[in-house]
């Protein structure tokens, strides 16, 4: 049973007066169906609320971005909750709504906790609805855009594709506006960036934009999840993906799965506790593709910050180049004392290393 994860942004569910698309979300809601009724094990990830909350509410008075944002976002989650809960049921089908924060994704127990609520529902038979808590989250703690948290999720559940729908059909050889520009139907999995051909400009009731798409989709792929960037305002989108190989997108072939684990290190960089900085040799150690090799304490030349045993860590090399994160064996005292010594138990052992 294949699991998928869905995207769907704020351009996809709104008219360009920026009201809620219940048309467009009734046609969504008929495809996932499809998918859930044909064995798929379907999680969405749906934008919307602060588009949705936008026409309902009127300000007494003009509003920072953040306030606005959380006046919107409370309003417009009920109403967008709501649709998809009336819509799912003409389908037999229940839907359930989680909201989360970026910071739910620092704590592994909070990463764990969240992992089983959706599991719990996906095997009940009810698909879950995630969004952001836009209405508790500020600016520093926020994510990029959906894409982000989205491909979180994926990362989490060991998805087997990312389905990113936007209101473009894929990513462009270029501006999308240029009639020139064609669409990058594949990407090879050793792909590491596309920031050359990708336009930088963000989507209108959006955070995000495809540069921010397209860095998530290769992260994605690189950990063995397919990523498939596609129109969400073509018809029957999501079961044409599934079913014809040639329907219009940018699939993005996934490489080698990586554990679970080192997935969610991967994502994680933002929590880190403190750094080491390493030598040249254990720079070397630590980024030769053909060897598989812990952190150890003889190759650490400085320690900064103060963390516990367990918590997050980046590596850095002498030139201030960033390697990779991992997680701690050693508080940073204990980690200080430690420097340079040979024969005890490594700073971060492989299994909880991830390299950049």
């Amino acid at each position: 049973m294949k699991t998928i994860v869905i995207k769907i942004g704020s351009n996809v569910l709104t008219r360009h007066d920026g009201t809620l698309d219940v048309t467009r979300m009734s046609a969504l809601v008929d495809q996932v169906a499809i998918l859930h009724k044909n064995g798929y094990r379907v999680i969405m990830v749906s934008s919307g609320a602060v588009a949705a909350g936008r026409n309902e509410v009127t300000p007494s008075h003009r509003l920072d971005t953040v306030s606005a944002r959380q006046l919107y976002s409370a309003v417009g989650q009920t109403k967008l909750i709501n649709r998809y809960y009336e819509l799912f049921r003409d389908h037999g089908i229940t839907c359930g709504q989680i909201l989360t924060t970026k910071e739910g994704f620092g704590s592994r127990a909070h990463y764990l906790n969240q992992k089983h609520c959706i599991e719990v529902m996906v095997g009940q038979g009810v698909i879950p609805v995630i969004n952001e808590n836009d209405a508790v989250s500020v600016t520093e703690l926020m994510f990029t855009d959906n894409d982000e948290l989205a491909g979180l999720v994926a990362a989490m559940l060991d998805a087997d594709s990312l389905i990113i729908l936007s209101n473009i059909d894929g990513i462009y050889d270029g501006n999308p506006a240029d009639p020139q520009s064609e669409v990058i139907r594949k990407v090879e999995p050793d792909t590491t960036d596309l920031s050359r051909v990708v336009a930088t400009g963000k989507s209108t009731f959006g955070r995000g934009g495809m540069l921010t798409k397209s860095r998530i989709a290769l992260k994605a792929a690189s950990e063995g999840i397919e990523v498939i960037i596609a129109n969400g305002k073509r018809d029957n989108i999501l079961v044409d993906l599934l079913n014809d190989p040639d329907t219009i997108c940018t699939r993005i072939i996934p490489g080698e799965r990586i554990n679970s684990v080192k997935k969610w290190i991967a994502h994680s960089a933002d929590f880190t506790k403190g750094s080491v900085t390493v030598n040249a040799g254990a720079e070397k150690s630590l980024l030769d593709p053909d060897t598989a090799s812990s952190l150890l304490a003889v190759g650490i030349i400085d320690v900064e910050g103060d963390f516990e045993k367990g918590d997050l860590i980046s590596i850095t090399g002498t030139s201030g180049n960033k390697i990779g994160l991992g997680c701690s064996e050693y508080s940073s005292a204990e980690l200080i004392a430690s420097i340079g010594r040979k024969g005890i138990r490594p700073a971060i052992h492989y299994d909880y290393l991830h390299i950049e």
